[in-house]
Protein backbone atom coordinates (compact mmCIF):
# COMPACT_ATOMS: atom_id res chain seq x y z
CA UNK A 1 0.00 0.00 0.00
CA UNK A 2 2.88 2.37 0.81
CA UNK A 3 4.58 1.82 -2.55
CA UNK A 4 1.26 2.07 -4.37
CA UNK A 5 0.46 5.36 -2.64
CA UNK A 6 3.94 6.68 -3.49
CA UNK A 7 3.53 5.74 -7.16
CA UNK A 8 0.10 7.38 -7.26
CA UNK A 9 1.50 10.60 -5.71
CA UNK A 10 4.32 10.68 -8.24
CA UNK A 11 1.69 10.22 -10.95
CA UNK A 12 -0.24 13.17 -9.54
CA UNK A 13 2.91 15.29 -9.53
CA UNK A 14 3.60 14.37 -13.16
CA UNK A 15 -0.01 15.21 -13.99
CA UNK A 16 0.32 18.64 -12.37
CA UNK A 17 3.52 19.17 -14.35
CA UNK A 18 1.70 18.26 -17.58
CA UNK A 19 -0.98 20.85 -16.87
CA UNK A 20 1.73 23.44 -16.25
CA UNK A 21 3.51 22.48 -19.48
CA UNK A 22 0.28 22.75 -21.48
CA UNK A 23 -0.51 26.13 -19.93
CA UNK A 24 3.03 27.36 -20.62
CA UNK A 25 2.80 26.25 -24.24
CA UNK A 26 -0.56 28.00 -24.70
CA UNK A 27 0.67 31.25 -23.18
CA UNK A 28 4.14 31.21 -24.80
CA UNK A 29 4.63 33.72 -27.55
CA UNK A 30 5.49 31.97 -30.77
CA UNK A 31 6.67 28.37 -30.99
CA UNK A 32 7.09 26.29 -27.83
CA UNK A 33 10.67 26.06 -26.64
CA UNK A 34 12.67 22.86 -26.59
CA UNK A 35 12.51 22.81 -22.80
CA UNK A 36 8.70 22.82 -22.81
CA UNK A 37 8.62 19.99 -25.39
CA UNK A 38 11.14 17.88 -23.44
CA UNK A 39 9.28 18.55 -20.19
CA UNK A 40 5.96 17.53 -21.80
CA UNK A 41 7.42 14.24 -23.10
CA UNK A 42 9.19 13.40 -19.83
CA UNK A 43 6.15 14.20 -17.69
CA UNK A 44 3.84 12.22 -20.02
CA UNK A 45 6.10 9.15 -19.83
CA UNK A 46 6.38 9.55 -16.05
CA UNK A 47 2.61 9.87 -15.73
CA UNK A 48 2.00 6.66 -17.70
CA UNK A 49 4.77 4.72 -15.92
CA UNK A 50 3.62 5.63 -12.41
CA UNK A 51 -0.02 4.89 -13.30
CA UNK A 52 0.94 1.49 -14.71
CA UNK A 53 3.10 0.68 -11.69
CA UNK A 54 0.50 1.69 -9.11
CA UNK A 55 -2.26 -0.29 -10.83
CA UNK A 56 -0.13 -3.43 -11.14
CA UNK A 57 0.83 -3.24 -7.45
CA UNK A 58 -2.79 -2.65 -6.48
CA UNK A 59 -3.99 -5.67 -8.44
CA UNK A 60 -1.48 -7.83 -6.57
CA UNK A 61 -2.52 -6.31 -3.25
CA UNK A 62 -6.28 -6.54 -3.85
CA UNK A 63 -6.21 -10.15 -5.04
CA UNK A 64 -4.01 -11.15 -2.11
CA UNK A 65 -6.34 -9.38 0.33
CA UNK A 66 -9.39 -11.13 -1.14
CA UNK A 67 -7.69 -14.53 -0.95
CA UNK A 68 -6.77 -13.89 2.69
CA UNK A 69 -10.30 -12.72 3.47
CA UNK A 70 -11.82 -15.89 1.97
CA UNK A 71 -9.35 -18.16 3.76
CA UNK A 72 -9.87 -16.41 7.10
CA UNK A 73 -13.64 -16.61 6.78
CA UNK A 74 -13.52 -20.32 5.92
CA UNK A 75 -11.08 -20.86 8.79
CA UNK A 76 -13.48 -19.05 11.12
CA UNK A 77 -16.38 -21.23 9.98
CA UNK A 78 -14.33 -24.40 10.47
CA UNK A 79 -13.35 -23.27 13.96
CA UNK A 80 -16.84 -22.27 15.09
CA UNK A 81 -19.03 -24.64 17.15
CA UNK A 82 -21.53 -26.61 15.08
CA UNK A 83 -24.50 -25.41 17.12
CA UNK A 84 -23.56 -21.78 16.47
CA UNK A 85 -23.22 -22.42 12.74
CA UNK A 86 -26.64 -24.04 12.67
CA UNK A 87 -28.14 -21.03 14.46
CA UNK A 88 -26.36 -18.59 12.12
CA UNK A 89 -27.91 -20.35 9.14
CA UNK A 90 -26.42 -21.43 5.84
CA UNK A 91 -28.02 -18.47 4.05
CA UNK A 92 -25.91 -15.89 5.92
CA UNK A 93 -22.77 -17.95 5.45
CA UNK A 94 -23.35 -18.37 1.70
CA UNK A 95 -24.03 -14.64 1.18
CA UNK A 96 -20.85 -13.75 3.09
CA UNK A 97 -18.74 -16.20 1.08
CA UNK A 98 -20.17 -15.14 -2.29
CA UNK A 99 -21.84 -11.75 -2.69
CA UNK A 100 -20.11 -9.92 0.16
CA UNK A 101 -16.70 -11.14 -0.98
CA UNK A 102 -17.58 -10.11 -4.55
CA UNK A 103 -18.46 -6.54 -3.49
CA UNK A 104 -15.21 -6.22 -1.55
CA UNK A 105 -13.30 -7.60 -4.55
CA UNK A 106 -14.80 -5.03 -6.91
CA UNK A 107 -13.97 -2.21 -4.50
CA UNK A 108 -10.38 -3.35 -4.02
CA UNK A 109 -9.94 -3.69 -7.77
CA UNK A 110 -11.03 -0.06 -8.09
CA UNK A 111 -8.36 1.21 -5.68
CA UNK A 112 -5.72 1.86 -8.41
CA UNK A 113 -7.99 4.16 -10.45
CA UNK A 114 -9.22 5.85 -7.28
CA UNK A 115 -5.66 6.44 -6.05
CA UNK A 116 -4.53 7.85 -9.39
CA UNK A 117 -7.57 10.14 -9.58
CA UNK A 118 -6.98 11.42 -6.04
CA UNK A 119 -3.31 12.00 -6.85
CA UNK A 120 -4.32 13.94 -9.99
CA UNK A 121 -6.68 16.10 -7.92
CA UNK A 122 -3.96 16.78 -5.35
CA UNK A 123 -1.42 17.58 -8.05
CA UNK A 124 -3.90 19.91 -9.76
CA UNK A 125 -4.62 21.65 -6.45
CA UNK A 126 -0.89 22.14 -5.88
CA UNK A 127 -0.53 23.71 -9.33
CA UNK A 128 -3.51 25.98 -8.68
CA UNK A 129 -1.90 27.10 -5.42
CA UNK A 130 1.32 27.87 -7.28
CA UNK A 131 -0.63 30.04 -9.73
CA UNK A 132 -2.54 31.95 -7.02
CA UNK A 133 -2.87 31.05 -3.36
CA UNK A 134 -5.82 33.43 -2.92
CA UNK A 135 -7.80 31.62 -5.59
CA UNK A 136 -6.80 28.28 -4.09
CA UNK A 137 -8.21 29.47 -0.74
CA UNK A 138 -11.52 30.28 -2.43
CA UNK A 139 -11.46 26.88 -4.10
CA UNK A 140 -10.86 25.23 -0.72
CA UNK A 141 -13.93 26.95 0.73
CA UNK A 142 -15.99 25.78 -2.21
CA UNK A 143 -14.58 22.28 -1.68
CA UNK A 144 -15.58 22.34 1.98
CA UNK A 145 -19.15 23.19 0.96
CA UNK A 146 -19.07 20.30 -1.48
CA UNK A 147 -17.76 17.94 1.19
CA UNK A 148 -20.65 18.80 3.54
CA UNK A 149 -23.16 18.00 0.80
CA UNK A 150 -21.30 14.79 0.01
CA UNK A 151 -21.46 13.63 3.64
CA UNK A 152 -25.19 14.29 3.83
CA UNK A 153 -25.92 12.32 0.66
CA UNK A 154 -23.45 9.54 1.53
CA UNK A 155 -24.92 8.98 4.98
CA UNK A 156 -28.36 8.35 3.53
CA UNK A 157 -26.90 6.12 0.80
CA UNK A 158 -25.10 3.89 3.31
CA UNK A 159 -28.28 3.44 5.34
CA UNK A 160 -30.17 2.25 2.27
CA UNK A 161 -27.28 -0.03 1.28
CA UNK A 162 -27.41 -1.66 4.71
CA UNK A 163 -31.12 -2.32 4.27
CA UNK A 164 -30.50 -3.73 0.80
CA UNK A 165 -27.86 -6.07 2.21
CA UNK A 166 -30.27 -7.39 4.85
CA UNK A 167 -32.88 -7.94 2.17
CA UNK A 168 -30.32 -9.74 0.06
CA UNK A 169 -29.86 -12.24 2.86
CA UNK A 170 -33.60 -12.97 2.75
CA UNK A 171 -33.42 -13.30 -1.03
CA UNK A 172 -30.60 -15.85 -0.81
CA UNK A 173 -32.62 -17.85 1.69
CA UNK A 174 -35.50 -17.95 -0.82
CA UNK A 175 -33.09 -19.05 -3.57
CA UNK A 176 -31.94 -21.89 -1.34
CA UNK A 177 -35.56 -22.86 -0.69
CA UNK A 178 -36.17 -22.82 -4.46
CA UNK A 179 -33.31 -25.23 -5.13
CA UNK A 180 -33.94 -27.57 -2.22
CA UNK A 181 -37.75 -27.50 -2.47
CA UNK A 182 -38.17 -27.61 -6.24
CA UNK A 183 -40.01 -30.96 -6.14
CA UNK A 184 -42.53 -29.71 -3.58
CA UNK A 185 -43.06 -26.50 -5.57
CA UNK A 186 -43.69 -28.42 -8.78
CA UNK A 187 -46.23 -30.69 -7.08
CA UNK A 188 -48.29 -27.90 -5.47
CA UNK A 189 -49.59 -25.09 -7.72
CA UNK A 190 -50.85 -22.86 -4.90
CA UNK A 191 -47.61 -23.17 -2.93
CA UNK A 192 -45.67 -22.35 -6.08
CA UNK A 193 -47.82 -19.31 -6.73
CA UNK A 194 -47.48 -17.95 -3.20
CA UNK A 195 -43.73 -18.59 -3.22
CA UNK A 196 -43.33 -16.61 -6.45
CA UNK A 197 -45.88 -13.83 -5.84
CA UNK A 198 -45.17 -13.26 -2.15
CA UNK A 199 -41.73 -14.48 -1.05
CA UNK A 200 -39.72 -13.86 -4.21
CA UNK A 201 -41.67 -10.79 -5.31
CA UNK A 202 -41.50 -9.03 -1.93
CA UNK A 203 -37.79 -9.75 -1.47
CA UNK A 204 -36.79 -8.71 -4.99
CA UNK A 205 -38.92 -5.54 -4.90
CA UNK A 206 -37.52 -4.50 -1.52
CA UNK A 207 -33.97 -5.21 -2.67
CA UNK A 208 -34.59 -3.20 -5.85
CA UNK A 209 -36.19 -0.30 -3.94
CA UNK A 210 -33.37 -0.01 -1.42
CA UNK A 211 -30.68 -0.17 -4.09
CA UNK A 212 -32.39 2.50 -6.18
CA UNK A 213 -32.66 4.76 -3.14
CA UNK A 214 -28.96 4.29 -2.40
CA UNK A 215 -27.79 4.81 -5.98
CA UNK A 216 -29.96 7.92 -6.36
CA UNK A 217 -28.18 9.47 -3.39
CA UNK A 218 -24.82 8.66 -4.93
CA UNK A 219 -25.99 10.30 -8.17
CA UNK A 220 -27.17 13.39 -6.31
CA UNK A 221 -23.82 13.60 -4.52
CA UNK A 222 -21.94 13.33 -7.80
CA UNK A 223 -24.00 16.01 -9.51
CA UNK A 224 -23.78 18.27 -6.46
CA UNK A 225 -20.00 18.29 -6.90
CA UNK A 226 -20.32 18.88 -10.64
CA UNK A 227 -22.60 21.83 -9.95
CA UNK A 228 -19.98 23.39 -7.68
CA UNK A 229 -17.34 22.86 -10.37
CA UNK A 230 -19.45 24.69 -12.92
CA UNK A 231 -19.97 27.47 -10.37
CA UNK A 232 -16.17 27.67 -10.02
CA UNK A 233 -15.58 27.87 -13.77
CA UNK A 234 -18.33 30.45 -14.19
CA UNK A 235 -16.84 32.55 -11.38
CA UNK A 236 -13.38 32.35 -12.99
CA UNK A 237 -14.65 33.36 -16.42
CA UNK A 238 -17.16 36.06 -15.54
CA UNK A 239 -16.65 37.28 -11.96
CA UNK A 240 -12.98 37.15 -10.95
CA UNK A 241 -11.76 39.29 -13.84
CA UNK A 242 -14.27 42.01 -12.92
CA UNK A 243 -13.40 42.29 -9.23
CA UNK A 244 -9.71 41.34 -9.14
CA UNK A 245 -6.62 42.01 -11.20
CA UNK A 246 -5.67 38.44 -12.12
CA UNK A 247 -3.00 37.84 -14.79
CA UNK A 248 -4.41 36.19 -17.88
CA UNK A 249 -1.94 33.23 -17.77
CA UNK A 250 -3.05 32.46 -14.19
CA UNK A 251 -6.72 32.73 -15.13
CA UNK A 252 -6.20 30.53 -18.20
CA UNK A 253 -4.31 28.01 -16.09
CA UNK A 254 -7.14 27.91 -13.55
CA UNK A 255 -9.81 27.33 -16.18
CA UNK A 256 -7.78 24.66 -18.03
CA UNK A 257 -6.88 22.90 -14.79
CA UNK A 258 -10.48 22.95 -13.52
CA UNK A 259 -11.76 21.49 -16.79
CA UNK A 260 -8.99 18.92 -16.80
CA UNK A 261 -9.79 17.82 -13.26
CA UNK A 262 -13.47 17.20 -14.05
CA UNK A 263 -12.56 13.67 -15.21
CA UNK A 264 -10.61 12.65 -12.09
CA UNK A 265 -13.30 14.17 -9.89
CA UNK A 266 -16.01 12.14 -11.65
CA UNK A 267 -13.87 9.02 -11.20
CA UNK A 268 -13.44 9.64 -7.48
CA UNK A 269 -17.15 10.29 -6.95
CA UNK A 270 -18.22 7.20 -8.91
CA UNK A 271 -15.94 5.11 -6.68
CA UNK A 272 -17.99 6.05 -3.62
CA UNK A 273 -20.80 3.75 -4.72
CA UNK A 274 -18.41 0.79 -4.98
CA UNK A 275 -16.74 1.63 -1.69
CA UNK A 276 -20.09 2.10 0.03
CA UNK A 277 -21.25 -1.37 -1.00
CA UNK A 278 -17.90 -2.83 -0.02
CA UNK A 279 -18.08 -1.11 3.36
CA UNK A 280 -21.51 -2.60 4.08
CA UNK A 281 -20.35 -6.03 2.88
CA UNK A 282 -17.19 -5.87 4.98
CA UNK A 283 -19.20 -4.88 8.06
CA UNK A 284 -21.42 -7.93 7.53
CA UNK A 285 -18.37 -10.18 7.11
CA UNK A 286 -16.75 -8.75 10.24
CA UNK A 287 -19.96 -9.15 12.24
CA UNK A 288 -20.17 -12.74 11.14
CA UNK A 289 -16.47 -13.25 11.86
CA UNK A 290 -16.81 -11.65 15.28
CA UNK A 291 -19.81 -13.81 16.17
CA UNK A 292 -17.96 -16.90 15.02
CA UNK A 293 -14.82 -15.86 16.90
CA UNK A 294 -16.85 -15.12 20.03
CA UNK A 295 -18.16 -18.67 20.08
CA UNK A 296 -14.93 -20.33 18.98
CA UNK A 297 -13.79 -21.38 22.43
CA UNK A 298 -12.37 -24.69 21.28
CA UNK A 299 -9.15 -25.36 19.44
CA UNK A 300 -9.66 -26.59 15.89
CA UNK A 301 -6.28 -27.02 14.14
CA UNK A 302 -6.06 -28.09 10.50
CA UNK A 303 -2.82 -29.99 10.95
CA UNK A 304 -1.77 -32.58 13.48
CA UNK A 305 0.12 -35.76 14.01
CA UNK A 306 -1.38 -38.67 12.09
CA UNK A 307 -1.14 -41.24 14.84
CA UNK A 308 -3.15 -44.38 15.47
CA UNK A 309 -5.88 -43.58 17.99
CA UNK A 310 -7.44 -46.18 20.28
CA UNK A 311 -9.36 -46.20 23.53
CA UNK A 312 -10.50 -48.66 26.17
CA UNK A 313 -13.55 -46.92 27.65
CA UNK A 314 -15.62 -43.89 26.73
CA UNK A 315 -17.89 -42.61 29.50
CA UNK A 316 -20.69 -40.04 29.60
CA UNK A 317 -21.65 -38.94 33.10
CA UNK A 318 -24.92 -37.00 33.58
CA UNK A 319 -24.54 -35.35 30.15
CA UNK A 320 -27.28 -32.93 29.08
CA UNK A 321 -27.93 -30.51 26.23
CA UNK A 322 -30.83 -28.20 25.30
CA UNK A 323 -31.85 -26.04 22.37
CA UNK A 324 -34.75 -23.93 21.15
CA UNK A 325 -37.57 -25.26 18.96
CA UNK A 326 -38.83 -22.50 16.66
CA UNK A 327 -41.92 -24.38 15.44
CA UNK A 328 -43.62 -24.76 18.81
CA UNK A 329 -41.72 -22.02 20.71
CA UNK A 330 -40.26 -24.42 23.25
CA UNK A 331 -36.95 -25.76 24.48
CA UNK A 332 -35.91 -29.37 23.97
CA UNK A 333 -33.78 -30.89 26.72
CA UNK A 334 -31.69 -34.01 26.32
CA UNK A 335 -30.56 -35.82 29.44
CA UNK A 336 -29.06 -36.08 31.92
CA UNK A 337 -27.69 -39.27 30.36
CA UNK A 338 -25.00 -41.64 31.62
CA UNK A 339 -23.53 -44.14 29.16
CA UNK A 340 -20.35 -46.04 28.41
CA UNK A 341 -18.92 -47.51 25.21
CA UNK A 342 -16.12 -50.01 24.66
CA UNK A 343 -14.21 -51.24 21.61
CA UNK A 344 -15.68 -54.30 19.91
CA UNK A 345 -19.23 -53.43 20.98
CA UNK A 346 -22.20 -52.97 18.63
CA UNK A 347 -24.82 -50.60 20.08
CA UNK A 348 -28.17 -49.61 18.57
CA UNK A 349 -29.77 -46.25 19.43
CA UNK A 350 -33.55 -46.26 18.97
CA UNK A 351 -36.46 -43.94 19.70
CA UNK A 352 -39.22 -41.98 18.04
CA UNK A 353 -38.80 -38.93 15.87
CA UNK A 354 -37.75 -35.95 17.97
CA UNK A 355 -36.55 -38.10 20.83
CA UNK A 356 -33.02 -36.67 20.61
CA UNK A 357 -31.14 -39.45 18.83
CA UNK A 358 -29.29 -37.19 16.38
CA UNK A 359 -28.50 -34.71 19.16
CA UNK A 360 -27.04 -37.48 21.29
CA UNK A 361 -25.02 -38.69 18.29
CA UNK A 362 -23.53 -35.21 17.89
CA UNK A 363 -22.65 -35.10 21.58
CA UNK A 364 -21.06 -38.55 21.40
CA UNK A 365 -18.92 -37.51 18.43
CA UNK A 366 -17.93 -34.22 20.07
CA UNK A 367 -19.77 -31.97 17.60
CA UNK A 368 -21.95 -30.60 20.41
CA UNK A 369 -20.29 -29.91 23.75
CA UNK A 370 -22.46 -30.97 26.70
CA UNK A 371 -24.03 -28.13 28.66
CA UNK A 372 -23.69 -30.15 31.84
CA UNK A 373 -22.06 -33.40 32.86
CA UNK A 374 -18.74 -34.83 31.76
CA UNK A 375 -17.23 -36.91 28.97
CA UNK A 376 -14.19 -39.00 29.87
CA UNK A 377 -11.99 -40.95 27.52
CA UNK A 378 -9.98 -43.56 29.43
CA UNK A 379 -10.45 -41.37 32.49
CA UNK A 380 -9.33 -38.11 30.83
CA UNK A 381 -11.89 -35.29 30.90
CA UNK A 382 -12.85 -33.93 27.46
CA UNK A 383 -12.84 -30.12 27.35
CA UNK A 384 -12.55 -27.41 24.71
CA UNK A 385 -8.79 -27.86 24.89
CA UNK A 386 -8.79 -31.46 23.65
CA UNK A 387 -12.24 -31.77 22.03
CA UNK A 388 -10.90 -31.70 18.48
CA UNK A 389 -8.41 -34.42 19.33
CA UNK A 390 -11.30 -36.42 20.78
CA UNK A 391 -13.30 -36.05 17.55
CA UNK A 392 -10.51 -37.79 15.64
CA UNK A 393 -11.69 -41.07 17.22
CA UNK A 394 -14.84 -41.09 15.09
CA UNK A 395 -15.89 -41.92 11.57
CA UNK A 396 -19.55 -41.13 10.92
CA UNK A 397 -22.19 -41.18 8.22
CA UNK A 398 -24.94 -38.80 9.35
CA UNK A 399 -28.46 -38.61 7.95
CA UNK A 400 -27.52 -35.31 6.24
CA UNK A 401 -24.17 -36.65 5.08
CA UNK A 402 -21.94 -35.13 2.40
CA UNK A 403 -19.69 -36.98 -0.05
CA UNK A 404 -16.58 -35.11 -1.16
CA UNK A 405 -15.41 -35.74 -4.74
CA UNK A 406 -12.08 -37.07 -3.47
CA UNK A 407 -10.72 -38.87 -0.42
CA UNK A 408 -9.51 -35.71 1.29
CA UNK A 409 -6.93 -36.21 4.01
CA UNK A 410 -6.43 -39.92 3.23
CA UNK A 411 -3.08 -39.96 1.50
CA UNK A 412 -1.21 -43.25 1.48
CA UNK A 413 0.39 -45.40 -1.23
CA UNK A 414 -2.27 -48.17 -1.24
CA UNK A 415 -5.29 -45.85 -1.05
CA UNK A 416 -6.59 -46.50 -4.59
CA UNK A 417 -6.24 -50.26 -4.20
CA UNK A 418 -8.13 -50.29 -0.90
CA UNK A 419 -10.82 -48.01 -2.32
CA UNK A 420 -11.34 -50.34 -5.31
CA UNK A 421 -11.65 -53.30 -2.95
CA UNK A 422 -14.36 -51.55 -0.92
CA UNK A 423 -16.13 -50.37 -4.09
CA UNK A 424 -16.52 -54.02 -5.05
CA UNK A 425 -17.76 -54.99 -1.57
CA UNK A 426 -20.32 -52.16 -1.65
CA UNK A 427 -21.43 -53.05 -5.22
CA UNK A 428 -20.29 -49.70 -6.60
CA UNK A 429 -17.40 -50.83 -8.81
CA UNK A 430 -19.66 -50.77 -11.90
CA UNK A 431 -20.61 -47.16 -11.19
CA UNK A 432 -17.53 -45.50 -9.69
CA UNK A 433 -13.81 -45.72 -10.25
CA UNK A 434 -11.07 -44.11 -8.19
CA UNK A 435 -7.80 -42.65 -9.40
CA UNK A 436 -5.27 -40.70 -7.32
CA UNK A 437 -7.82 -40.62 -4.51
CA UNK A 438 -10.53 -38.96 -6.63
CA UNK A 439 -13.89 -40.54 -7.48
CA UNK A 440 -14.94 -40.61 -11.12
CA UNK A 441 -18.41 -39.43 -10.10
CA UNK A 442 -20.59 -38.73 -7.07
CA UNK A 443 -23.76 -38.28 -9.15
CA UNK A 444 -25.49 -41.36 -7.78
CA UNK A 445 -28.72 -42.32 -6.10
CA UNK A 446 -29.12 -41.48 -2.41
CA UNK A 447 -28.49 -45.06 -1.37
CA UNK A 448 -25.38 -45.36 -3.56
CA UNK A 449 -24.01 -42.06 -2.25
CA UNK A 450 -24.47 -43.38 1.29
CA UNK A 451 -22.39 -46.41 0.33
CA UNK A 452 -19.73 -44.07 -1.00
CA UNK A 453 -19.80 -42.22 2.33
CA UNK A 454 -19.46 -45.59 4.08
CA UNK A 455 -16.43 -46.37 1.90
CA UNK A 456 -14.78 -43.14 3.05
CA UNK A 457 -15.51 -44.06 6.67
CA UNK A 458 -13.99 -47.51 6.16
CA UNK A 459 -10.80 -46.01 4.74
CA UNK A 460 -10.49 -43.64 7.71
CA UNK A 461 -10.06 -46.74 9.91
CA UNK A 462 -10.94 -45.10 13.20
CA UNK A 463 -11.85 -46.83 16.47
CA UNK A 464 -15.46 -45.59 16.76
CA UNK A 465 -18.07 -45.72 13.96
CA UNK A 466 -21.45 -43.99 13.97
CA UNK A 467 -24.23 -44.53 11.43
CA UNK A 468 -27.36 -42.36 11.52
CA UNK A 469 -30.23 -44.17 9.73
CA UNK A 470 -27.68 -45.43 7.20
CA UNK A 471 -29.79 -48.34 5.96
CA UNK A 472 -32.96 -46.30 5.39
CA UNK A 473 -32.17 -45.71 1.70
CA UNK A 474 -30.86 -49.20 0.91
CA UNK A 475 -32.69 -52.00 -0.86
CA UNK A 476 -33.67 -55.03 1.30
CA UNK A 477 -30.76 -57.14 0.07
CA UNK A 478 -28.09 -54.58 0.88
CA UNK A 479 -29.82 -53.62 4.12
CA UNK A 480 -29.51 -57.25 5.22
CA UNK A 481 -25.86 -57.26 4.13
CA UNK A 482 -25.20 -54.10 6.17
CA UNK A 483 -26.65 -55.43 9.42
CA UNK A 484 -25.51 -59.03 9.22
CA UNK A 485 -22.05 -58.66 7.73
CA UNK A 486 -20.67 -55.11 7.52
CA UNK A 487 -21.49 -54.23 11.13
CA UNK A 488 -20.23 -57.55 12.39
CA UNK A 489 -16.99 -57.11 10.44
CA UNK A 490 -16.44 -53.74 12.14
CA UNK A 491 -17.15 -55.30 15.52
CA UNK A 492 -14.76 -58.17 14.79
CA UNK A 493 -12.09 -55.60 13.91
CA UNK A 494 -12.40 -54.21 17.45
CA UNK A 495 -14.36 -51.10 16.49
CA UNK A 496 -16.99 -49.53 18.71
CA UNK A 497 -20.13 -49.07 16.58
CA UNK A 498 -23.19 -46.92 17.35
CA UNK A 499 -26.12 -47.29 14.91
CA UNK A 500 -29.21 -45.08 14.95
CA UNK A 501 -31.96 -47.22 13.47
CA UNK A 502 -35.66 -48.07 13.29
CA UNK A 503 -35.09 -51.52 11.74
CA UNK A 504 -36.45 -53.67 14.60
CA UNK A 505 -36.03 -56.72 12.36
CA UNK A 506 -32.30 -56.55 13.06
CA UNK A 507 -32.32 -55.60 16.75
CA UNK A 508 -30.99 -59.04 17.61
CA UNK A 509 -27.68 -58.11 15.91
CA UNK A 510 -26.86 -55.54 18.59
CA UNK A 511 -24.94 -56.25 21.78
CA UNK A 512 -26.91 -53.48 23.46
CA UNK A 513 -29.88 -51.28 22.66
CA UNK A 514 -30.24 -47.73 23.97
CA UNK A 515 -33.72 -46.22 23.78
CA UNK A 516 -34.46 -42.50 24.01
CA UNK A 517 -37.90 -41.11 24.81
CA UNK A 518 -38.25 -37.29 24.54
CA UNK A 519 -34.64 -36.73 25.50
CA UNK A 520 -34.59 -39.19 28.38
CA UNK A 521 -32.85 -42.54 28.55
CA UNK A 522 -35.78 -44.92 28.63
CA UNK A 523 -33.95 -48.19 28.42
CA UNK A 524 -30.41 -49.52 28.28
CA UNK A 525 -29.82 -53.23 28.46
CA UNK A 526 -28.17 -56.21 26.84
CA UNK A 527 -31.18 -57.64 25.07
CA UNK A 528 -31.17 -61.35 24.27
CA UNK A 529 -32.61 -62.64 21.04
CA UNK A 530 -35.64 -64.33 22.64
CA UNK A 531 -37.15 -60.93 23.56
CA UNK A 532 -37.55 -60.16 19.87
CA UNK A 533 -38.63 -63.61 18.70
CA UNK A 534 -42.40 -62.80 18.68
CA UNK A 535 -41.77 -59.72 16.57
CA UNK A 536 -39.49 -61.67 14.24
CA UNK A 537 -42.12 -64.36 13.78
Amino acid sequence: MLWMALAALLGGACNAGLIAAVNAALNHAGQATTGIIVAFIALGVGRLATSLLSQMMSVTFSQGAIADLRRNLVRGILGAPLRQLEETGSGRLVVALTDDIYNVTIALSGIPIFAVNVAMLLGGAAYLGWLSWEMLLGLAMLGALGAVGQLIFMHGAHEWLSRAREEEGRLFAHFRALIEGIKELKLHRERRGVFLSRDIREATESYERYNIAAENRFIFAQHWSHLLFYVLIGALLFAVSRFADVPKPALTGYVITALYLMGPLAGVLSSFSLFGRANVALQQIERLGMSLATGATEKCPVRGEDEKRNFKRLEFAEVSHSYYHEKDDSHFALGPISLAFRPGELVFLVGGNGSGKSTLAKIVTGLYPPEAGAIRLDGELITDRNRDEYRQLFSAVFADFHVFPSLLGLERPDLDAQAREYLAVLHLDHKVTVKAGAFSTTTLSQGQRKRLALLTAYLEDRPFYLFDEWASDQDPQFKHFFYTQLLRDLKAAGKAVLVITHDDKYFHVADRIIKLDYGQLAEEDRMPLEIFEPALR
